[in-house]
């Protein structure tokens, strides 16, 4: 296994599923390309929380955007932290902020987006959307400009 990557603790490992909100199963490992701009996209369709009020499930495709700097999310830690809120109560908007925020706390991208593609319920779809850019660059920007521009399909 490469040295760099010995720290990680899910990848490779047995899988231990969490029943409740787990932003510290999170881990990153370094960008190797960070003289690039580029974009890593996450879907995530399988997606579920709880309504905080009724308890019932929602169901939602997850898509996270970003352009890394240092370092990036590992894939198998991003899966067990999406799973974690499984049984987790926040209505569809927080869900999208606080899973944009762990992740800007994680990993201080240039750039991301978290959009979330949340199932009907009760005849109504509601799909948030957040982004994040870097202060003081032109990511900043960027997301002023992506969020006064951004349409949902």
């Amino acid at each position: 296994m490469d040295r760099k990557l010995e720290n990680l603790k899910a990848l490779g490992r047995e899988t231990q599923y969490l029943s409740h909100y787990a932003p510290e199963v999170l881990e990153t490992f370094e960008n190797k390309h960070q003289d690039n701009d580029y974009w890593v996209q996450f879907n995530c369709p399988e997606f579920t929380s709880l309504c905080p009020i009724t308890g019932q499930p929602d169901f939602a495709e997850i898509k996270i955007m970003y352009i890394p700097a240092q370092r990036m999310v590992e894939s198998k830690s991003l899966k067990l932290y999406l799973f974690s809120f499984r049984n987790n109560g926040d209505f569809h908007e927080d869900c999208v902020n606080i899973i944009m925020k762990d992740l800007v706390k994680l990993m201080q991208p240039k750039y991301i987006e978290v959009i979330g593609l949340f199932t009907p319920r009760g005849g109504i779809s509601i799909y948030p959307y957040a982004n994040y850019g870097k202060p003081g660059t032109k990511y900043e920007k960027m997301a002023e400009q992506r969020m006064l521009s951004h349409e949902i399909v």
